[in-house]
């Protein structure tokens, strides 16, 4: 059999599109050349998709494509060429790419994809959706509090303070790497924390803010998944939080745990409480879990993360690499996670035979 051409989707109309390059031309580096045939589909701030040589931050400059729209054989093209690829990477974080959108159009078109399915890729995005479902399933969470953006003047700070107390953090719910994220220590930081959530979305969370180690964990695989040992990030004091500068801009920002140093009642109790997150979202195939342990052992889930990155300071690579697996080989069990599922879901039958007449 020769080679399996894999498209690899980077940029997307999200705040996250640099980020996405950045994972993508990992990707694109590492992957094994000598099973895969990589294919780079850049897809510009404006949503319009082109053909690059390699992975790009000028999209544009690479070669207008499309996609021929037939679930039976569905193709690519540009004005040279039509051709197909047998399985779609999406390294798209964030709106467009890790909300379920990309995921429903290809499913609808019936091409193989790395990475969990429409429905928990959109449920583990909303971050007040998420929570809901994480509670419904007795998993941990901050106390919070959600609000849309028709009611925003009804939004008052020291009802929230009695509810929540101080510090608290506002987050976009649709939203990820810290961007529309804001700590507020007092009413004078509340108007703008409000305004900057609700930029970028139409839903804002208002979460208990949780004093705590910041630890992470990757899960890998479908019934049964795995859990890595988690990591840790610890913050800079110059930092309030975990912010975007922080996590992709600063080289100093923070500094990476791998595998954290837990005691392993707590290490065992990460994992275990990151797999229960990862099932009760309906998960596939990988993703990061979030969470916070306080000094008391108590554990939260903070969020997860359909599609984590793949950059050179991304702790999913990095927990699987302590763990034996490369980064060329992680890549690879993707693949065949996604190709084994894709072949698995052959078996549900879409047809019914009935005596309506149409």
């Amino acid at each position: 059999m020769g080679k399996k051409k894999i498209a690899i989707l980077y940029g997307g109309r999200s705040v996250e599109h640099g980020v996405s390059i950045n994972s993508a031309r990992n990707i694109f580096q590492f992957i094994d050349k000598k099973l895969f045939r990589p294919i780079c589909i850049g897809i510009t701030e404006k949503g319009q998709w082109y053909i690059t040589k390699g992975v790009s931050s000028k999209i544009k400059e690479g070669e207008k494509i499309w996609l021929q729209l037939n679930a039976v054989n569905p193709v690519f093209k540009t004005k040279k060429e039509t051709f197909e690829v047998d399985i779609v990477f999406p390294v798209l974080h964030g709106t467009d790419g890790e909300d379920g959108s990309i995921q429903g159009l290809l499913k609808a078109i019936d091409i193989p994809m790395i990475g969990t399915g429409v429905l928990g890729s959109s449920m583990s995005m909303n971050k007040l959706v998420a929570k809901k479902l994480l509670q419904q399933s007795g998993l941990p969470v901050a106390e919070y509090l959600s609000f849309r953006y028709e009611d925003r003047k009804g939004i008052s700070f020291e009802k929230i303070e009695k509810v929540l107390g101080l510090p608290f953090m506002v987050k976009s719910a649709s939203l990820g790497s810290s961007v529309g994220v804001s700590k507020v220590k007092s009413k004078a930081d509340f108007k703008n924390a409000i305004q900057e959530g609700f930029k970028y979305d139409d839903c804002i969370l208002i979460e208990k803010y949780i004093q705590g180690r910041e630890i992470e964990c990757a899960i890998l695989g479908n019934d049964p998944a795995k859990a890595s040992l988690p990591g840790e990030i610890i913050i800079s004091k110059n930092y309030e939080f975990y912010t975007f500068d922080a996590k992709y801009v600063d080289g100093e920002a923070v500094e990476i745990k791998v595998p954290a140093k837990l005691e392993k009642k707590h290490s065992d109790k990460i994992r275990a409480l990151s797999l229960a997150a990862y099932r009760a979202l309906c998960c596939e195939d990988f993703a990061r879990v979030d969470l916070f342990l306080t000094k008391q052992g108590a554990v939260f889930i903070n969020e997860i993360n359909t599609i984590p990155g793949f950059t050179n300071s991304s702790m999913f690579p990095m927990m699987w690499k302590e763990r034996g697996i490369s980064f060329q080989k992680l890549i690879t069990e993707l693949a065949q996670l996604a190709t084994t599922r894709y072949e698995l879901s052959k078996r549900v039958d879409r047809g019914f035979t009935s005596s309506l007449k149409y």
